[in-house]
């Protein structure tokens, strides 16, 4: 059974919010955040599957962060697994450049594994792709990142 729209929000928002800081970055991350809700109201009422609420509402914010840079023709920032939950403002520009570096998938699969804490099994679910590929894109990610940024 669907929950409220309102406790669909008030569960996962905090979530999306930190998943979209890290993929658009903080002053993007509010537009895309809303654009996300947005999404997810009008396809509310058509959705069957209930089982993983965060997980579909993931997958949107992905969507409308890809949206976003194909709009704005600019690479994404983001943060890495050591500070998820840290004032998206307060990351080192250093460490956003760094990530914004990184492909879309690495950069994609390192933000939901580790700033929305997301097991392997759901980041594939959300890319589209096995959980050994999603598996795979967070190491290569994290690499690179080791190997251009040093704190």
């Amino acid at each position: 059974m669907k929950p409220p729209f309102q406790r669909l929000i008030d569960d996962h928002s905090g979530a999306v919010k930190r998943f979209l800081a890290a993929a658009v970055g903080p002053p993007e991350a509010e537009d895309c955040f809303q654009d996300t809700f947005i999404a997810a109201l009008a396809a509310y009422p058509r959705l069957q599957r209930t089982d993983n609420l965060k997980g579909w509402l993931l997958t949107i914010a992905r969507n409308k962060a890809i949206d976003h840079f194909r709009a704005t023709k600019k690479v994404s920032p983001g943060t890495i697994p050591e500070i998820p939950h840290e004032d998206p403002e307060m990351i080192d520009p250093a460490l956003i450049a760094a990530v914004a570096s990184l492909p879309e998938k690495q950069r994609s699969a390192v933000a939901l594994r580790y700033v929305t804490d997301l097991p392997f099994k759901d980041v594939a679910d959300i890319m589209g792709c096995s959980p050994e590929a999603a598996r795979r894109s967070v190491h290569e990610g994290i690499k690179k990142l080791r190997e251009v940024w040093e704190p």
